[in-house]
């Protein structure tokens, strides 16, 4: 494995294990917390806390506005999903759902930026989405696991949009612009509702959780620059086994059979898949060959 893909994915394997101590620091958000306030409170608490560190490295500005400002925006549709989807359902199955998005930034990847797919990659998105339809149960899905699922797309699109980002840009730039330019859409969000919940707990939340999501952005915004989005996209999947973990140390949660199932269906194939075609491919045996972009 070459060394700038192997340096991507230790970096967002370490990052998601902040990023699945964010997703648990929500569970102790009070019972009347409103999300779009918490969101709120998080993006502007995420800028106070990210000014400091802006302007002791001289105030650095982003190559190009527009980038930044869809990221952002992307990024606070994805998380009032995934807060919504962790407030009301067990913390295990949304994070179950919520991991398929390395699929999305797969095909994302394929259709938008022209990125290589290899055949197993694709048969792994197909085993992917079989495994989400199996988690949802579409006989009873609910609006928590649909947010869910919103979450994991806005999510991939916003990973995807660092390939767009100047390398010229300090990395400073896309964390604090990323919380920046998504507060004036919070604020509406918040206050179309009365700002309702708004508490000294709930912004004590959202600083610990921010400080555990600015880590893990930017580990990312690293981590992508080092190797296309596909090559590191298993790497993602590790927050889903540290989220499983604290689920069941700290909340007694644990996922069901048929959750367990479809998990597997999303992660084992990107697990097994790659060294399987190797051994092949190694053994003379020819795979089918990799799908090209149209």
């Amino acid at each position: 494995m070459q060394r700038h893909v192997l340096l991507g994915l230790m970096l967002l394997i370490g990052g998601n294990i902040f990023s699945s101590l964010y997703d648990v620091s929500i569970k102790y958000l009070p019972d009347d917390a409103n999300p779009a306030t918490f969101l709120m409170t998080r993006q502007i608490s995420a800028v106070l806390m990210l000014l400091p560190i802006w302007y002791f490295l001289k105030c650095p500005k982003p190559a190009a506005y527009g980038v930044h400002i869809a990221r952002a925006n992307i990024g606070v549709i994805g998380s009032l999903a995934l807060v919504i989807g962790i407030s009301a359902l067990p913390i295990a199955t949304v994070c179950a759902i919520f991991y398929s998005f390395p699929l999305f930034i797969m095909v994302f990847g394929f259709f938008f930026f022209k990125e290589r797919v290899k055949s197993y990659q694709w048969l792994c998105g197909v085993l992917g989405f079989i495994g989400i339809m199996v988690i949802l149960r579409p006989n009873q899905i609910s609006w928590a696991g649909i947010a869910a699922l919103i979450s994991a797309i806005s999510f991939a699109i916003s990973q995807l949009t660092l390939k767009k980002l100047s390398i010229n840009d300090h990395p400073i730039v896309p964390l604090l612009y990323f919380s920046l330019l998504g507060v004036p859409l919070t604020i509406v969000m918040a206050a179309t509702q009365g700002f309702v919940g708004l508490s000294w707990e709930m912004f004590w939340v959202g600083i610990a959780g921010n400080s555990f999501l600015i880590t893990y952005h930017g580990m990312c915004v690293i981590a992508y620059r080092q190797a296309q989005a596909s090559d590191l996209a298993i790497a993602e999947y590790f927050g889903l086994l540290f989220v499983v973990f604290l689920g069941w140390l700290l909340f007694d949660e644990w996922l069901d059979g048929l959750t367990w199932f479809g998990a597997g269906l999303i992660i084992l194939p990107s697990l097994i898949l790659p060294g399987l075609f190797k051994k092949l491919k190694d053994s003379k045996i020819q795979p089918l060959d990799p799908v090209s972009p149209a």
